[in-house]
């Protein structure tokens, strides 16, 4: 997959990391993997899924040895049918991966684990937008609940951990991602590779009508892969506390809205038809991303219409 990716900022913490990414073949992981090549750590190991799982205890302890960085990508993950579907797997592979590769770094010794969270951990009525400081005040949508739950326990392990053993770990909550090389698969893809899949799909062959889940009503905001992985390294070099920290635009869609740009970008004339069967999930996700900045001088780039072009572009080139 052809990805042009930023030049990252030189820094002197990487020229003797080994640095092991679990996730590092995955979506976010292949962007992040070409910026980490340019701060030239001293080796960068990507665990190949058919070598390591992570929901075993061995194959963690195994990853962690001799690494001095570990930045943890690798999830099970899906949109609200998945989630529906694979709540009680999504629980459990996420726990264990999160808390047994946290548990392994400690052990060996790693100078620094960076945890990737979600922000499904957030509560459902949560004040917009989203402070990290509000992390705790409610359950989340339950249509992802398992999953945000899972995750957010990376962060209660993580503040224990540097209360007890001054375990140098962070937690980052990233929104939605979206960007060239997402997950087209309708089975578990998030909304925006499902619209623009659905829409091509049906410009293609004619059809007058796309199904879209939910009202509509329902806002999100994303971010652009490309930005996240800055982010991440960002992140891994500056900041040195258990307190979580978004990562975000800044700024929220309709899901309406959304449908209508993608349906406009990809040129596709027929109708849209909303089934209010199916649920919205969470009323609105929008995050306060003022920490990033100010903690590790993170401020997103891209614009949103610019990745949606990128992505729809890739997309309909393969």
């Amino acid at each position: 997959m052809e990805q042009k990716i930023a030049r990252s900022e030189k820094s002197d913490f990487w020229h003797d990391k080994k640095v092991v990414v679990t996730g590092g073949k995955g979506f976010l992981g292949s962007y992040l993997i070409e910026l980490l090549k340019e701060k030239k750590p001293k080796e960068i190991i990507i665990p190949k899924h058919s070598e390591y799982d992570f929901v075993n205890f061995e194959d963690c302890n195994k990853i962690t040895k001799n690494a001095d960085v570990v930045i943890h990508l690798a999830a099970k993950v899906g949109g609200i049918g998945f989630n529906q579907e694979k709540s009680g797997e999504l629980f459990y592979d996420n726990l264990m991966m999160g808390v047994q590769l946290i548990e392994c770094a400690r052990r060996n010794n790693v100078f620094k684990f960076i945890a990737i969270g979600t922000i499904c951990a957030y509560p459902k009525f949560t004040s917009v937008p989203f402070k990290e400081e509000d992390l705790w005040e409610g359950y989340p949508e339950k249509t992802n609940a398992p999953y945000g739950l899972a995750k957010k326990m990376m962060l209660v392990q993580s503040q224990a951990y540097r209360s007890q053993y001054g375990f140098n770990s962070i937690f980052l909550l990233p929104v939605n991602l979206y960007g060239p090389g997402d997950n087209f698969d309708p089975k578990s893809s998030h909304v925006i590779p499902a619209l623009i899949k659905r829409m091509v799909e049906a410009k293609e062959r004619g059809l007058e009508e796309v199904e879209i889940w939910g009202s509509g009503k329902a806002s999100r905001e994303f971010l652009y892969v490309e930005d996240c992985a800055e982010g991440i390294l960002k992140a891994t070099e500056k900041y040195n506390k258990s307190n979580p920290v978004n990562l975000g635009s800044g700024s929220e869609i309709t899901i309406k809205d959304l449908a209508y740009k993608i349906k406009e970008l990809t040129e596709f004339e027929g109708n849209l038809r909303w089934n209010l069967e199916k649920p919205d999930g969470q009323l609105r996700r929008c995050l306060d991303t003022s920490k990033a900045e100010k903690e590790f001088g993170f401020k997103a780039k891209t614009s949103f219409d610019e990745g949606l072009k990128k992505t729809i572009y890739w997309y309909t080139s393969q």
